[in-house]
């Protein structure tokens, strides 16, 4: 069986998150039905990132798993060419047949955007990819608070229900929040994230950047283990995947 890595960009809006699911759109599934036809035999894929319903991504990381010789110049022009238009392959190119885009990742980075400004965002390039938040948020306040959240910490108060049960331990190495104009942009750079745990975070971060709570707060949050203790979960289309960090490693053929 040959392996093929994958890096995608997808606009989420109209798709179930990236997982095949029954009787609804996935990028997953477009993805295997797409190759399967430029193929013409069965493929089967695995993602770096289950990415939720109306989450973005611009680079995520996919294996593809196929029989077919097709050469790889071949299948990248092919696919990046029919797969549908709120899809885009990035890069293709032959991988190790034990390469795992979500077992071999060393990082992942994940950006959110708010729309911060009173009046409500009719551009499409705002309006799909931002969270709209009018009120005036405290850039300082919240930097204050993410800070603490920098390091190897239990996130069970910041974990969705879909969050595995043997482990909430993770470590963020980055939590970046600046403004640009009318928008802030969160980056947060982890090893691994829970269900749910970047819009968790961003939602209890708006609270305090509101001035509903203190900066000082967001300690006593990640100290109780409790999700009732932190925010809401921030809307999914202000959250994007921007990359997928992986070891070092030479291509076992020409890629990109």
């Amino acid at each position: 069986m040959r392996a093929i890595k994958l890096i995608l960009a997808y606009d989420g809006t109209d798709f179930h998150g990236w997982q095949r699911q029954v009787n609804v759109r996935t990028v997953q599934a477009e993805l295997e039905r797409t190759a399967a036809r430029v193929l013409q035999g069965p493929v089967s894929s695995k993602g770096a990132s289950r990415t939720d319903a109306g989450v973005h991504a611009l680079g995520q990381v996919a294996r593809l798993l196929t029989d077919s010789p097709i050469p790889i110049e071949n299948l990248r022009r092919a696919l990046a060419d029919r797969l549908p238009a709120d899809m885009a392959l990035r890069y293709a190119a032959e991988a190790p047949p034990e390469f795992d885009p979500a077992g071999h990742a060393l990082g992942k980075l994940y950006r959110y955007r708010i729309c911060n400004r009173q009046t409500r965002p009719v551009e499409p390039h705002v309006r799909r990819y931002c969270w709209h938040v009018w009120y005036r948020l405290d850039l300082e306040a919240m930097r204050s608070a993410a800070h603490v959240l920098v390091g190897t910490h239990d996130f069970a108060a910041f974990a969705g229900r879909g969050s595995p049960r043997e482990s909430t331990v993770r470590a963020i190495r980055r939590f970046d929040i600046r403004r640009s104009y009318d928008e802030l942009l969160i980056d947060v750079d982890g090893d691994g994230f829970l269900y749910n745990q970047v819009r968790n975070m961003v939602g209890t971060l708006v609270e305090i950047g509101r001035g509903h709570w203190p900066a000082e707060r967001m300690s006593a949050i990640l100290a109780s283990r409790d999700r009732r203790t932190a925010g809401p979960t921030a809307p999914p289309h202000g959250l994007c995947l921007q990359w997928v960090r992986y070891p070092p490693q030479p291509e076992a053929a020409d890629g990109t």
